[in-house]
């Protein structure tokens, strides 16, 4: 099957280490090499610390070990608040430019992506509404259909908190046709859910030395980050030796922001909603990093 990558940071963060171990299982370190994707939203040069709406896309349907696309990402910098990655091993949909992951699309004036692992069986949703698959994915045809179903729902934009619920309602009614591991993202937070496997890691002060393990390379992540640098790792497969990742439980729907799990800040929720309103605080008004996380 294939492998998800994704982060939610505090302040725009680099994904350069993390995007080099996990471009390596794009046919190098395993067999994911029918094709590849990253969608990172960008924040406006006047407020970097703000999570942008703007999103720099790229997919290729080279393995991403080889793909000369992926090689110039490994030193491009980075820095986002939100990162969607997929490295792909093609079960339903042929090998081609529109079926590689994420995919993207627009929803009340923000972009959304998705990326997904797993096969579903006998998924055959109605669409009715703006949102079609290009390719011919199972997983292309559940994000229209979560997006379809997410517009449905709500008369007016939506509260991160109200996408969580809504989310937590739809999500086991795709799941329940097969694996449904999928990252999702409007720039705002990342979600995440595990049907059969998906870890994270929470990465914050003090930060210490990291090992990839897909590649020979050690990182003290205390030489590069500040103490206000916060933010979450979610991918397929853990890519370092020496963290403690967290293996989310089937069934899961996690939500990230600012780099931290969201706890439901409303009494009655259903299981699965993970959300809580951020804090402010002065520390997001700091510069934010630009080095490897």
């Amino acid at each position: 099957m294939c492998q998800l990558l994704g982060m939610n940071s505090r302040l725009p963060a680099s994904l350069t280490l993390s995007f080099t171990g996990f471009a390596q299982r794009g046919g190098c370190t395993d067999h994911h090499a029918d094709g590849w994707g990253i969608a990172f939203f960008e924040s406006e040069a006047a407020t970097p610390d703000v999570p942008g709406k703007g999103v720099r896309y790229f997919v290729d349907r080279e393995g991403a070990s080889t793909s000369p696309i992926a090689n110039m990402l490994r030193t491009y910098p980075i820095k986002s608040h939100n990162v969607v990655a997929h490295v792909r091993k093609a079960t339903v949909g042929a090998i081609s430019l529109e079926n590689c992951h994420p995919f993207v699309r627009e929803l009340w004036g923000r972009y959304w992506v998705f990326a997904h692992n797993g096969d579903l069986k006998d998924y055959k949703p109605s669409l009715h509404g703006n949102f079609r698959p290009v390719g011919n994915t199972d997983s292309e045809l559940a994000f229209c259909w979560l997006l379809q179903e997410l517009s449905k729902s709500h008369a007016g934009v939506p509260s991160v908190d109200e996408l969580t619920r809504t989310l937590s309602e739809l999500v086991p009614q795709i799941a329940k046709h097969g694996t449904f591991n999928f990252l999702l993202s409007n720039g705002q937070a990342l979600w995440a859910h595990a049907s059969t496997k998906l870890y994270y890691v929470l990465r914050q002060h003090p930060f210490t030395e990291v090992h990839l393990k897909d590649d020979d390379v050690s990182v003290d992540l205390a030489d590069l980050n500040g103490p206000q640098d916060r933010l979450a790792i979610v991918v397929t497969e853990p890519l370092t030796t020496n963290e403690d990742w967290v293996a989310m439980a089937p069934g899961e729907l996690q939500v990230f922001v600012e780099g931290a799990i969201a706890e439901c800040s409303k009494s009655g929720c259903t299981p699965g909603c993970h959300f809580v309103k951020a804090c402010s605080s002065a520390s997001t008004n700091m510069a934010a990093t630009s080095n490897p996380l």
